[in-house]
């Protein structure tokens, strides 16, 4: 139960029909962020957050909890209003799909970060992810490498667990993670991992990564270009299904 959501709706005098109606969402939408703590598109927050003479974040603070790095929190706020979100990633499981355990695990490698940083970011990693459990989350497509279910990051219990979190996420409907198989040679998505996203008013954006910060892309051709590798690194993967038969049978190695 939202008991922010449910005192600021009484307050007003809202039912969730009322205010379904206001907001432009069906009625059960509306239930489903009271009873179930389902968390709407950031349009939709704002919306609800204006009727009901209240800060968005404080109806839901999950999402504004940001602690991402100054240069990332451009890309952040574009990925929380994605309608879909397509990721390649050759040697980690994207961040939108690690375990809190995983995700401190990569940044505390090398002692590089200093903890207090690593917490930071975790947390910001982790807050990212309320994406994915709000009402009409985004349709997220992440392929990997097969490596990146058999390199050990952190210890065999971290691994376990993150496959298990795979497993869990790639049966949802609007998830697919898709695994391109160690015995696929060289291909284009080997030169680095990026990723792909659409807003809701048809405009493309893009993320690519390097060892010292993250770049946002939305120049045409770079996105072009940058979706012609990506049908190139799909083409390679493993259907849905045998991708999660792959990700079961890893994760048997672990335990």
């Amino acid at each position: 139960m939202n008991e922010v959501l449910r005192v600021a709706m009484a307050e007003k005098g809202e039912t969730v029909e009322s205010l379904a109606e206001k907001v432009g969402v069906d009625p059960k939408t509306a239930g489903r962020w009271l009873a179930s703590g389902r968390i709407p598109h950031p349009r939709t927050r704002l919306a609800v957050a204006e009727v009901l003479g209240r800060d968005a974040a404080e109806l839901w603070p999950e999402p504004f909890r940001r602690r991402d790095l100054p240069w990332f929190r451009p890309w952040a706020e574009l990925e929380q209003d994605a309608v879909s979100i397509r990721t390649y990633q050759p040697l980690l499981v994207p961040g939108l799909l690690q375990t809190e355990g995983y995700a401190r695990a990569v940044l505390g490698t090398g002692g590089l970060l200093p903890p207090a940083e690593v917490d930071e970011i975790v947390a910001g990693r982790v807050a990212r992810q309320a994406l994915l459990a709000r009402e009409a989350p985004p349709q997220l497509v992440a392929v990997i490498d097969e490596v990146v279910l058999r390199r050990l990051v952190g210890d065999r219990a971290v691994m376990a667990g993150q496959l298990a979190h795979l497993l869990t996420v790639a049966e949802q409907e609007h998830v697919q993670v898709r695994v391109i198989p160690a015995e696929v040679p060289w291909h284009t998505g080997l030169a680095g991992p990026f990723v792909l996203i659409r807003l809701p008013d048809g405009a493309e954006a893009a993320y690519v990564d390097n060892q010292l910060r993250g770049q946002v892309v939305t120049e045409s051709a770079d996105i072009a270009s940058l979706g012609g590798r990506w049908e190139s690194v799909a083409g390679e993967a493993l259907p849905r299904r045998r991708s999660i038969e792959l990700i079961r049978e890893v994760a048997t190695t672990w335990t």
